[in-house]
């Protein structure tokens, strides 16, 4: 790894999905540039529609860079061609949302894990050895392997695609809300699994979330994006604990709280911020 370069650099970057018989596109990120050091986990937070995932699904390939950069350890990869993103898979993985439609119901958990694993060129007898240390690494049962995802639970099945990404070793796993479609416990045994396996093997994390508290607990480092473009950033304990921008703000107060006259007291909080940001709402 070239350690002069962070691992991921973004750098002015603009995305616009242009619609068909229209002149203007829609400019879904405007600008913006963030930075991923190796084992360093980053969280990417904002409401719904603010662009957090089309940053996500730009660095995987998956969406138009209008304008900008994309870098991984030193290299451009904002404009590279079906080959070369099919090297950059061992290096850049994904965990998507919903762990009951990112799986394929027709496949057996042994077969979803060996799957990129034999694309890669391994033979079938290393396959099989990698995908029982998969299993284990995300404590789930050897038996699992011959299994389908109709037979897990949620929080079991995003165990499956953690180990999905983690099956070649990458250095950035992109986590686009793996925790969202989950139940409060089983997001925090599946939050606790991630930090571990972070710190075993030092891979870095993009965490996509709206939720503030979520990654505080997760991450080092925490960017707000509003309307495509990043409003803070910082240390997350620090953003957490005395967020400057008022659209961070109201993120903070939207966690619930058991007082209904302290939650009372945050809506109001909340609304007043509103006008702040947003002064036409």
């Amino acid at each position: 790894m070239n350690t002069t370069e962070p691992l991921l650099r973004i750098e002015d970057l603009v995305v616009t999905y242009r619609a068909s018989g229209r002149r203007a596109g829609n400019r879904v990120l405007d600008g913006i540039s963030l930075q991923i050091g190796a084992g360093e986990c980053v969280g990417l937070v904002g409401e719904s529609g603010s662009g957090k995932s089309t940053l996500g699904r730009a660095v995987l390939g998956l969406a138009p860079v209008t304008a900008g950069s994309i870098s991984f350890d030193g290299r451009r990869i904002d404009a590279l061609g079906r080959r070369g993103r099919r090297a950059l898979a061992a290096d850049i993985q994904v965990v998507f949302q919903d762990p009951y439609t990112s799986l394929n119901p027709s496949m057996s958990v042994g077969d979803i894990l060996a799957e990129p694993i034999r694309a890669a060129g391994l033979k079938r007898v290393h396959a099989a050895s990698r995908v029982r240390e998969l299993l284990e690494q995300v404590d789930l049962p050897a038996d699992a392997e011959s299994r389908f995802p109709r037979q897990f639970s949620g929080g079991q099945r995003q165990r499956i695609a953690i180990a999905r990404a983690l099956a070649l070793e990458p250095r950035l796993i992109i986590c686009d809300e793996p925790l969202s479609a989950l139940d409060l416990s089983t997001q925090a045994r599946v939050m606790d699994l991630l930090i571990g396996i972070q710190e075993r093997t030092g891979v870095s994390y993009l965490f996509i979330s709206h939720d503030l508290q979520v990654v505080r607990e997760m991450c080092h480092r925490v960017a707000v994006m509003f309307r495509g473009r990043l409003v803070e950033t910082g240390e997350a304990d620090q953003v957490t604990a005395s967020p400057e921008h008022p659209y961070t703000r109201q993120l903070m107060l939207a966690a619930p709280v058991a007082d209904p006259v302290v939650q009372a007291e945050r809506r109001r909080e909340r609304s007043r911020l509103a006008q702040t940001v947003n002064p036409a709402a």
